[in-house]
């Protein structure tokens, strides 16, 4: 309360001083309406806080000047020059009292119904008083009210100044130190520490500024859902950085809202589980480091993850399987997803399906998280997590390709060696899993990923970054330090690129980029499954031993694959999946890759594709879910049934069937680098080029009406009756309108025998 007591103290000087040339020029002339209610702002204003702030006595002063005011306002009264003053007399008085307040005194209230009384229509005319001398001058203030934008100059060149320092001593240290120069140094280092932390508090405020308006607002929910609600607010005395405060405004108010409406149960609800009638509501701020606290906990339900889990069933956004693989803790974030709410009916406080995945956001762009822990029948924690402030973050250096770049220390769960007995790297064709004490992770080869060029050293670093949905691994080739940097925004272009989060000067002088680990995810392709973690191996790895993806299948069998015949595992959608040409087929890029299925495709899910390649020729093959990289055994014993199964092998005590790869590429005619040319001489019609090329390029030519210079037709297709030049030694096949030959010596092709058109195109072939 003595925070916002100083504000209010300070608010009404600076507004007194203000309209003190308002006043004046009322005086002069009345009738001013834009004066008039400039004044009447003034005196509404301070009426409205006194009653927040309890002072009685100028509560009374502002609401019988606020009610003369509003009479002119309305027309009911002419300001003349009896109302002016005694209007004059009682904002003197004001300025009286809030000088009075500031310092301590206390002031005789005797007069203050005088001039209560000199604002009556047939009141005597009072002079307008001057304020006492003994008051004229103001009581001792140490404060000053600053613009943020100024705040925020002074913050950036007192990190400037900083830095400058830190530049100044990396080159004495490497020049020839004299004694006498490093006793300066250090003072003004000392000074520069005292300074960058006084101008640093400048920007701080006490997070009672954003716990003032929470009373309020959950006794109107409360209201409004009919609940009751007792509300307990801890740790209004911490502060943080008033733009942080001010960022957070809006998730506070969300989160508040949904823990009255979903968790708190009603009375009656509360009394039938053994509950007091009205819910309680804890609000409390805590410090930790370098980071501040924010804890919002109710005693209600609590999240209904089952009814979470039936929602993202029925709304298809994940499957069976990977909702049962789910943990307790990831079904419960299931509320972060968008468009996913545990209401079934829409009400104005929510039920709509937003809110929560919007919250999680803005707290992650100011670099924070958001935890939960569910108590189901007891209650819902929802922690959230934000640095002190925007400008200054505890980051890890990293290189890679001989270039540093800063990840901000909250992000970082872990940092491991790949030596290390518990860390190893897989590769599944031009990708990579980590497995890390049984944990697998995606891995993000940080140098690739930028395209920094590298000298051929492999990165042997893992940093276990925190993204959104989930974490993966950045392969970097070392861990340089851990230093607090001031962070500033980087250029657009750099923005655009989102994997930066900004930008950085450090002691060196070098410019430094600050990563985004959500931003590398997303850049990355990363797609996070939900899949059980894996045994460590005990026994030792055998080098030459044959290695292989173990998998689920779509129809629910285990299998394995070579691992030297997958190029990569990548996911799509069910509807960019379909049925031409008689068998299953995905877009990439401009080819289409057939796809091996073992149970149909639902079009709204998302499908695993292993993308096999022989060398030459490329297929897909659709999963259900990776499992982990295995050994595969030497022994196979021989599938009976042929097709598809080569047979079946011993994995971790469990018989797995392995796929034939020969059989899988069987029926996949290997693409020709340079197809061969078929000239088509059309006549006016256009038949050849309407209803025959199609078939001829599906059969592996590339068809021209022309030919490049230098270029030459392996085969020619022409009607009868069109005049052809020479081929170039390329053969001709003639087609006819008629269905019979015209006499003996005939030896074109009827045009709809297709038959025997493909085996003109294939004898040309052969004779090439």
């Amino acid at each position: 309360m003595d925070d916002l007591l100083q504000e209010f103290i300070a608010e009404t000087r600076e507004t007194l001083e203000a309209l003190a040339g308002e006043v004046v020029a009322w005086e002069a002339d009345p009738g001013d309406r834009a004066r008039l209610d400039a004044i009447f702002r003034f005196v509404h204003t301070v009426k409205g806080s006194c009653g927040f702030l309890d002072l009685p006595r100028l509560a009374r002063l502002s609401h019988a000047a606020e009610d003369v005011l509003s009479a002119v306002r309305e027309g009911a009264r002419q300001p003349d020059t009896a109302l002016v003053n005694a209007v004059l007399s009682i904002i003197d008085r004001i300025g009286e009292l809030v000088e009075a307040i500031d310092s301590g005194i206390s002031l005789d209230d005797s007069s203050e119904d005088m001039l209560i009384a000199a604002l009556a229509e047939n009141a005597q005319p009072m002079a307008a008083q001057a304020a006492p001398a003994t008051m004229q001058t103001r009581a001792h203030s140490r404060s000053v009210r600053l613009g943020v934008d100024l705040l925020d100059r002074m913050m950036s060149g007192m990190s400037d100044m900083v830095l400058a320092r830190n530049d100044l001593a990396r080159r004495l240290r490497e020049g020839d130190f004299d004694p006498r120069i490093e006793a300066a140094l250090e003072r003004l280092s000392l000074t520069v520490a005292d300074m960058r932390e006084t101008v640093s508090r400048t920007r701080m405020q006490t997070i009672e500024a954003l716990f003032a308006a929470v009373p309020r607002m959950v006794r109107d929910t409360a209201a409004e859902l009919g609940k009751t609600v007792t509300l307990k607010v801890e740790g209004s005395d911490v502060e943080l950085d008033r733009e942080m405060i001010e960022l957070m405004r809006d998730p506070l108010v969300h989160l508040i809202r949904n823990s009255i409406d979903h968790g708190i149960e009603s009375s009656v609800e509360r009394a039938a589980a053994g509950k007091p009638a009205a819910g309680l509501l804890s609000i409390s701020a805590r410090q930790s480091g370098n980071q501040i606290l924010i804890d919002i906990a109710d005693d209600g339900r609590g999240i209904d993850v089952d009814r979470l889990v039936a929602k993202a069933r029925a709304q298809k956004l994940y499957g069976d399987e990977e909702l049962q693989a789910m943990t307790a803790a990831a079904r419960c974030e299931l509320i972060f997803h968008p468009g996913l709410s545990s209401r079934d009916m829409v009400t104005s406080v929510s039920g709509r399906g937003v809110g929560m995945d919007i919250v999680r956001a803005n707290i992650e762009q100011i670099g924070g998280r958001v935890l939960l822990t569910n108590s189901p029948g007891k209650g819902l924690s929802i922690t959230i997590r934000v640095p002190l402030t925007l400008s200054i973050l505890t980051t890890i250096i990293v290189e890679a390709g001989g270039q540093k770049f800063a990840l901000a220390r909250q992000s970082v769960e872990e940092i491991v060696k790949v030596r290390a007995p518990q860390v190893r790297i897989d590769r599944v064709g031009g990708s990579g899993v980590a497995t890390v004490r049984g944990q697998r992770l995606p891995v993000v080869e940080l140098a690739s990923l930028l395209e920094v060029e590298t000298e051929g050293n492999r990165a042997d670093t893992l940093v276990i970054v925190a993204a959104r949905d989930g974490n993966f691994a950045l392969a970097v080739d070392g861990v340089i330090d851990t230093e607090e940097l001031v962070i500033k925004p980087a250029a657009p272009g750099v923005m655009a690129a989102g994997v930066y989060a900004g930008q950085t000067l450090p002691d060196n002088g070098r410019p430094m980029l600050l990563l985004d680990g959500s931003g590398i995810a997303t850049r990355a392709g990363l797609s996070f499954e939900r899949v059980a973690e894996v045994e460590e191996e005990n026994e030792q790895i055998i080098v030459d031993a044959e290695r292989a993806l173990l998998f689920e299948d779509l129809d629910g069998q285990r299998r394995v694959l070579p691992l030297a015949t997958i190029d990569r595992v990548e996911t799509v959608s069910g509807d960019a999946i379909r049925m031409t040409g008689g068998r299953l087929r995905v877009a990439s890029g401009p080819s289409l890759i057939p796809i091996h299925a073992t149970a149909p495709i639902e079009p709204q899910s998302s499908i695993s594709l292993l993308r096999l390649t022989d060398g030459v020729g490329e297929i897909a093959y659709a999963i259900r879910e990776a499992i982990e990289i295995v050994e595969l055994p030497d022994r196979v014993a021989p599938s009976s049934g042929g097709g598809l199964i080569a047979g079946v092998v011993i994995i971790g005590n469990d018989q797995v069937e392995l796929v034939d790869i020969h059989a899988l590429f069987t029926d996949i005619d290997a693409p020709q680098s340079t197809p061969p040319v078929c000239l088509i001489h059309d006549d006016r019609s256009g038949w050849l080029t309407n209803f025959l090329k199609p078939v001829i390029e599906a059969s592996g030519y590339r068809c021209v009406t022309q030919l490049s210079r230098g270029e030459t037709a392996m085969v020619a297709l022409a009607m009868t009756d069109v005049a052809v030049p020479a081929n170039d030694g390329g053969a001709l096949v003639r087609l006819r309108l008629g269905r019979d030959p015209v006499g003996p010596h005939d030896d074109s092709i009827y045009r709809y025998d297709r038959p025997a058109l493909q085996a003109a195109l294939a004898r040309s072939r052969r004779v090439k």
